[in-house]
């Protein structure tokens, strides 16, 4: 049998499968996440990405397991000793905003142009680099006596294999330290912005980098000697779980943030996506992500004190464009493709007509006007996006996946299982053919009669980001 294990950003997952990609048991474990500041979003690494994986583990375990997968949010900066002890909580991946003045500091040093040559990104919020500097500047007790860097899957693989070592998909999210290019680390890049420290060896993420020790099976239950791959990026590791491998492939992630990843023919980069390797040997990716989608709904339905099941059948019967109401989904700022960490939610077009309902189908539509957002602007870079493949917790109801399709105008595939990126982690270890185990199991098709409608509002859509964003950033700056 093959365990995957996925630390999420508020849930860990995992999940036992056998050879042939049946599902003998899974485990949930839900957490928060820090934050501590404005903008500051962290984990603590004990806390949350041992104690998760070690109950995983403990509820799991059987002696049969012949592999361990691994992957997890990021990328994070989780800055420890050599012995592997975190210094401090772990800073999160691009929803954490701290480190703006470092982004704009390294893309003047090193130039825009150059680095996105060379690392495949634009320096935002996402990547790592800036992160660092941050760390050397504001927390310096913690930065000298770091002498390992880790994210949430390559700190466990140290915990279970001593190994020092991260994938090439989630180096390549270090920007400006990677090199898509080449596959390798930037030294001299390096030794600039976190001088002293030793960088992780690369692998691929379905590469063996250790094999489970004496110590990490006693402390988590599991048989030693067990072989760990690399991993990778809870992303990444979904959409191989659902067979998003060959050029063209998309895989539109609903979740607590909406994430497109789409595999790419060759090499594209553009300022207004990441660009990174792949997983598999010499591959390449663009990539989108949304800071909120699944976020929002939440946030209504903690604020409305309504089930998600009476908000979607009141957003149902609410109706396209949700009677007037038009909203950006703007709610921890923004990421692709507009980079913005000052962006703020908008909702226009209220009325005292409006309920709750109404408002749930506006963040519904906000998403789903988002995504056509993304995908138009990876296009004109270059990307194609042949196939489109939903997972996530969001595909559970089929009312949110099927106002995406219409808005799109295009149809989504629908997989049998959509375990999330643990299934894709015991996929990786076992090596195994994503059709056999994850067939597809259904296809969204667009309702032709709402493409009009939705055109027109996605012009709307479109007009009110740039008319606001004075406002936007001046409430931004108020205390």
């Amino acid at each position: 049998m093959y365990l995957g294990v996925d630390i999420g950003t508020s849930s860990s997952k995992g999940v036992l499968v056998s050879p042939d990609g049946r599902v003998v048991a899974t485990a949930v474990r839900e957490h928060r996440t820090a934050t501590p500041r404005p903008g500051w979003f962290e984990h603590d690494a004990r806390a949350v990405w041992l104690e998760d994986f070690s109950a995983i583990c403990r509820e799991l375990s059987r002696p049969e397991i012949s592999g361990i997968g691994l992957s997890g949010i990021g990328p994070c900066v989780l800055p420890a000793t050599q012995d592997g002890t975190p210094l401090r909580p772990a800073i999160l991946y691009g929803v954490d905003t701290r480190a703006t003045a470092e982004i704009a500091a390294q893309t003047s040093r090193y130039g825009a142009a150059e680095i996105l040559e060379r690392c495949g990104s634009p320096l935002t919020s996402q990547a790592v680099g800036p992160k660092l500097e941050w760390l050397r500047a504001h927390e310096p007790e913690v930065w000298s006596a770091t002498r390992r860097l880790f994210m949430a899957h390559s700190w466990l693989a140290n915990r279970l294999t001593g190994a020092y070592v991260l994938d090439h998909h989630s180096a390549s999210q270090c920007a400006p330290l990677y090199d898509t290019r080449t596959f390798s680390w930037i030294p001299e890049w390096a030794e600039e912005i976190a001088p002293g420290l030793r960088l992780p060896e690369l692998a691929w993420s379905g590469e063996v980098v250790g094999t489970v020790t004496a110590a990490a099976a006693a402390e988590f239950g599991l048989p030693e000697g067990v072989p760990v791959i690399a991993g990778t990026i809870d992303a990444w590791a979904e959409a191989a779980s659902v067979g998003v491998r060959e050029p063209g492939d998309v895989m539109l992630m609903y979740g607590t943030t909406m994430f497109i990843v789409e595999i790419l023919a060759s090499r594209v980069t553009s300022p207004s996506f990441w660009g990174t390797a792949g997983i598999t040997p010499g591959s390449h990716n663009l990539a989108a992500g949304m800071a909120t989608s699944g976020a929002i709904t939440a946030w209504l339905r903690d604020l409305t004190g309504a089930s998600y099941e009476r908000l979607t059948q009141e957003a149902a019967q609410a109706g396209i464009g949700a009677e007037g109401l038009l909203m950006l989904p703007y709610f921890a700022g923004e990421r692709t493709p507009v980079f913005d960490p000052d962006a703020r939610g908008t909702v226009i077009g209220l009325t005292l007509r409006h309920g709750r309902g109404h408002l749930y189908r506006a963040a519904l539509e906000a998403t789903a006007f988002g995504v056509r957002h993304n995908l138009e602007e990876m296009r004109a870079a270059g990307a194609t996006a042949k196939r489109l493949v939903a997972v996530g917790g969001g595909t559970a109801g089929s009312l949110w996946p099927q106002i995406v399709s219409d808005v799109l105008d295009a149809p989504q595939v629908l997989p049998t299982h959509t375990l999330g990126a643990a299934y894709g982690d015991a996929m990786l270890v076992a090596g195994a053919d994503s059709a056999a185990w994850n067939p597809p199991a259904a296809t969204i098709t667009p309702n032709p009669e709402a493409r009009a409608s939705y055109d027109h509002l996605y012009t709307l859509y479109r007009d009110l980001y740039p008319a606001t964003l004075p406002i936007a950033h001046a409430l931004s700056r108020l205390p």
